[in-house]
């Protein structure tokens, strides 16, 4: 009698490449400084990758007008590193502290807007007058609104719960000094900033669960204003024409920057020209340093380049709204939602106009475009950001027990308060359930 066959011994299946590749993604999510992790190397690669595409777009146009090619990228230098102490003061800040002097830093803002519309203190650039000139160095107060005002539409949302069920609790005290905000910074005139100032009060309704009525009579109000804005202007008619009927649009007119944006994409092609290669910066594309900074990022490093800057963006969105879900302080919720979904839609608003997807607007890029009280102030988005990421549940009490490392012992960061949120300030959802806004 023969003996049975013996069965190979099959051995377990292992997992494809991807397969390793998700799950190691997935267990780095889920560590507690993730977050934390994700908003430095964020910023820290915008900052970086903006100072270089300055000084490539911008030195001709400097030589030019100084006879040296690094005076644009000297200014913009300094208030990065102005932009990166703002930065440790928004890591640093304890949230109850900032909740506490959003007022008080709102009515100062408003008082700023007040001075900069007085001749002589104020100066006249490109038509506008937004800025204060201190020791060579332009300082613009709207900027600086675009936080104070999240900050404090924050705090008194978040007074309402389970959240603002009426017109009435929504709209007060928030809508009458937004109104004076967007009246205050028409004034200048400067509707690129009131756009992203309704950006913002739109995200502080939106995440305060406001009912949605209101929403939708926010949003046609916001178009038929811009709408109005758009045609009451002379030049800004002419860019909107221009961009529906571009091609009877005069090329050397209205339409040229925009045509001469997409000139530059096109030469750029998959991998660019080379850094500092670009020829559109050479007088052929007004404001390359500034507000078409994407387009000279296209033509020097091509569609890899330009799509790595759309990744960190959409990488800024995702950890944005991360923070905001992981946190149990409904103000924490609220206010890094509307800072993520204000940087955000202003990079989508200048990446639209550039790849003629919008009408031209002037909104410079967030951290990459020059202005250096828009670099600085967004560097301090960029530390609110991260305060709120060390003060996630799991982060807190993750720093808490092991501590925080050199680095944050050497910039004297205090520990993280372990949060606690309370019944009477968390808010609920449309079903009837605690939650952190839609």
């Amino acid at each position: 009698m023969s003996a049975p066959a013996r069965r190979p011994r099959q051995r377990p299946a292992r997992p494809g490449v991807l397969a390793q590749a998700r799950t190691a993604l997935h267990q780095w999510l889920e560590r507690p400084l993730t977050s934390l992790h994700l908003v430095l190397a964020v910023f820290g690669l915008l900052t970086a990758l903006g100072l270089v595409m300055v000084l490539s777009a911008s030195a001709v146009s400097a030589y030019a007008a100084g006879g040296s090619s690094y005076g644009v990228f000297f200014r913009q230098s300094v208030f990065a590193m102005i932009g990166l102490v703002l930065f440790w003061v928004g890591v640093r800040v304890p949230p109850r502290r900032l909740r506490a002097a959003s007022p008080w830093l709102l009515a100062g803002c408003l008082v700023l807007l007040v001075l900069v519309l007085v001749p002589g203190l104020g100066a006249m650039v490109n038509g506008s007058r937004s800025w204060f000139r201190v020791a060579g160095l332009s300082l613009q107060p709207s900027e600086l609104t675009k936080i104070a005002l999240a900050l404090w539409g924050a705090h008194v949302l978040v007074r309402h719960r389970p959240h603002p069920r009426t017109w009435r609790a929504a709209l007060m005290p928030l809508l009458p000094v937004a109104l004076l905000v967007l009246v205050l910074v028409l004034a200048q005139p400067d509707l690129g900033t009131t756009i992203s100032l309704m950006i913002i009060v739109f995200a502080l309704l939106w995440f305060a669960c406001a009912p949605l009525g209101l929403m939708a009579f926010i949003v046609s109000s916001g178009v038929v204003a811009s709408v109005v804005l758009g045609v009451v202007a002379t030049y800004r008619q002419s860019r909107i024409t221009a961009f529906l009927n571009p091609d009877t649009a005069d090329p050397l007119g209205p339409a040229y920057q925009a045509r001469q944006a997409l000139y530059s994409l096109a030469d750029g092609s998959l991998f660019g020209a080379g850094l500092g290669q670009g020829r559109a910066k050479w007088d052929y594309l007004p404001n390359a340093d500034n507000d078409f900074i994407f387009a000279i990022i296209g033509e020097e490093l091509g569609f890899v380049g330009a799509g790595a800057v759309i990744a960190l963006f959409v990488t800024l969105a995702y950890v944005g709204l991360r923070i905001a879900a992981r946190s149990v302080d409904p103000w924490i919720r609220v206010v890094a939602s509307t800072l993520t979904v204000w940087l955000v839609a202003q990079a989508c608003i200048n990446i639209g106009y550039v790849v003629g997807l919008l009408p031209v607007t002037g909104i410079p890029l967030p951290l990459v475009s020059s202005g250096g009280t828009s670099l600085a102030l967004a560097l301090l988005s960029g530390g609110l950001l991260a305060n709120f990421a060390r003060h996630e549940p799991e982060a807190a009490a993750a720093l808490r027990a092991h501590g925080q490392g050199r680095l944050a012992r050497a910039l004297r960061l205090p520990e993280p308060s372990l949060p606690r949120a309370a019944a009477t300030d968390r808010p609920a959802r449309r079903d009837g359930s605690r939650g952190g806004g839609r």
